[in-house]
């Protein structure tokens, strides 16, 4: 018989204008308990965040997510959060703040025994923040083509 596992996930925004409340999803926060395990898949798109607010310092907004992710690795050069157990961390990650990084609210899943959280986390990031499908470049030779 397959158990099962609940895990909790939230999006990972970049908010540059708190008053206005536009938004960007770059990535996404798993966090199951059962499995023991916490991680993170961010992808900051600069083009589309200069799109949003020109003015934005991307580096600091890379530094920031590049942070989640050694956080959740319990990467211990990302400062003394990164020492706390997972769930201590994955609540500290979640906590409402209201600076340009940002969490939706937390949403739940189960997991299958055969389910594998790094593919769900994929799936996740694909539906929730989807850069690659956004992003990617026109085919020259269609374009051609239809001129």
């Amino acid at each position: 018989m397959l158990t099962k596992a609940s895990f909790d996930y939230a999006v990972l925004r970049v908010v540059p204008r708190v008053e206005r409340q536009e938004f960007l999803n770059i990535g996404v926060i798993v966090f199951c308990l059962e499995k023991r395990l916490l991680e993170a898949k961010v992808q900051v798109d600069e083009a589309r965040l200069r799109i949003l607010w020109p003015m934005l310092d991307l580096e600091t907004v890379k530094q920031h997510a590049d942070a989640v992710v050694r956080i959740c690795a319990g990467d211990e050069t990302a400062g003394p959060v990164a020492r706390l157990s997972q769930r201590e961390r994955f609540q500290w990650l979640i906590a409402p703040r209201s600076t340009i990084i940002q969490t939706s609210a937390v949403h739940s899943g189960v997991l299958m025994e055969d389910d594998s959280l790094a593919d769900r986390l994929e799936r996740l990031f694909q539906q929730l923040v989807g850069i690659a499908e956004l992003t990617k470049p026109p085919d020259p030779v269609a374009a051609v083509g239809t001129a």
